[in-house]
């Protein structure tokens, strides 16, 4: 029987522990990027489920430095008693800028002392030979991992969200990012409308079969403002109840590969932008419940998984 601590699936506060060999806290910070989904390079109105603040509504203020950010979230995060830290580029495409730029941003804050690894959330088609290099060459100072949201591997569904980039570039991205020597870390939103459970574990079975090193399972948020809240007003789609949400995670991770680092097991909606699911903001509930899930289906001494 494999474990991870107390956990029968490789979490990220495991890894975090394993590999820097101290407690290790992330810091969100805004780079002031852009989004070719939103300035008009794919489309302007974003992903249908992004808010106005590009997925980084909990990031740093763009006006502060990158510093300024680090220093802001260290204080502001200092009840966690954190030894290091990760410095997690959340808001926006954090690759859609000039090579120049983001040289000057990352080695801000991969030289600051507490930053233990940088992590960059962005899209697989925003991401070239010259800014891999990059990205490469910093991953020799301190860990370097690339977060890409591919939400679905569903054409359909990619198409209703705006996702804006086909399978295949995720996949070719990935694949340069890895022979780079790049970690791989891949968002997944469960609850998109119209997907079925079914679906959804599909998308989980063929990530195992990428050569990625990280998950995100990300619940679906309706927040005010976006397309999505449109179509959940009118009645388009409903969201996954607490029970459904907390049963369709369990199946996700007894079927995740065992050497995918699970990063995220639910998500934080601004409350002030929550539409729906209002369950989703008494987060440690969902977790405990999670938990409590595996052990009924005694999850300890066995994985499902599809390979």
């Amino acid at each position: 029987m494999r474990r991870w601590g107390e956990k029968p699936y490789y979490s990220f506060n495991y890894y975090l522990q394993q590999t820097f060999g101290c407690k290790v806290y992330k810091v969100a910070l805004n780079a002031g990027m852009s989004c070719p989904n939103r300035d008009g390079k794919i489309g302007t109105g974003g992903c249908i489920f992004c808010s106005a603040g590009g997925s980084g509504d909990f990031a740093g203020d763009q006006k502060c430095t990158i510093t300024e950010q680090i220093e802001q979230g260290i204080t502001g995060t200092s009840k966690f008693h954190a030894n290091a830290y990760v410095a997690y580029f959340q808001a926006y495409t954090n690759t859609y800028a000039s090579v120049k730029r983001l040289r000057a941003i990352f080695t801000e804050a991969i030289q600051h002392p507490k930053v233990a690894a940088i992590s960059i959330a962005t899209r697989p088609d925003c991401l070239d030979e010259e800014k891999i290099e990059l990205l490469a060459e910093l991953n020799q100072v301190k860990p370097v991992w690339i977060e890409l949201g591919l939400q679905t591997i569903w054409e359909e569904t990619a198409f209703y969200i705006r996702r804006g980039y086909k399978l295949s570039c995720f996949e070719d991205a990935c694949s340069q990012l890895r022979k780079k020597g790049l970690t791989v870390i891949v968002h997944v939103i469960l609850g998109l409308p119209n997907e079925t459970k079914e679906q959804m574990l599909a998308t989980i079975h063929y990530l195992n079969h990428q050569d990625i090193q990280g998950i995100k399972l990300q619940l679906l948020h309706v927040l005010k403002g976006t397309d999505l809240a449109l179509d959940y007003e009118a009645g388009n789609f409903q969201v996954l109840e607490e029970e459904e949400y907390v049963s369709l995670v369990v199946d996700c991770i007894e079927r995740i590969s065992p050497e995918i680092v699970i990063h995220r097991l639910t998500g934080d909606g601004p409350k002030d932008l929550l539409i729906a699911p209002l369950w989703s903001t008494r987060k440690m509930q969902v977790l405990n419940e999670i938990h409590h899930e595996l052990k009924i289906r005694n999850t300890w001494q066995g994985r499902i998984l599809e390979v």
